[in-house]
């Protein structure tokens, strides 16, 4: 007979706090994510315009600029999962 061990799909406080300090490099990723399904998106319309193209190249810049600030901070800023 096996012993099942008892699993918590919650996320623990710890888990939380790291999500919350990482949010801003998440919600860049996200938006990258975005346009870059645009992009996908409007080869069914004749192709990307200068507009999509713009709009990736600065989602891309966001994330750079982001992880580098989430770098930057003091080890006492971020978050021990």
């Amino acid at each position: 007979m096996r012993t099942h061990t008892l699993r918590h799909d919650e996320p623990t406080p710890g888990e939380l706090s790291a999500i919350e300090a990482e949010w801003s490099l998440i919600d860049a990723e996200l938006t990258v994510l975005d346009a870059e399904i645009a992009l996908i998106n409007a080869a069914d319309h004749g192709g990307p315009s200068p507009l999509d193209w713009r709009r990736l190249r600065r989602a891309e810049a966001r994330v750079i600029r982001v992880a580098g600030e989430l770098a930057a901070r003091p080890a006492s800023w971020k978050a021990v999962a």
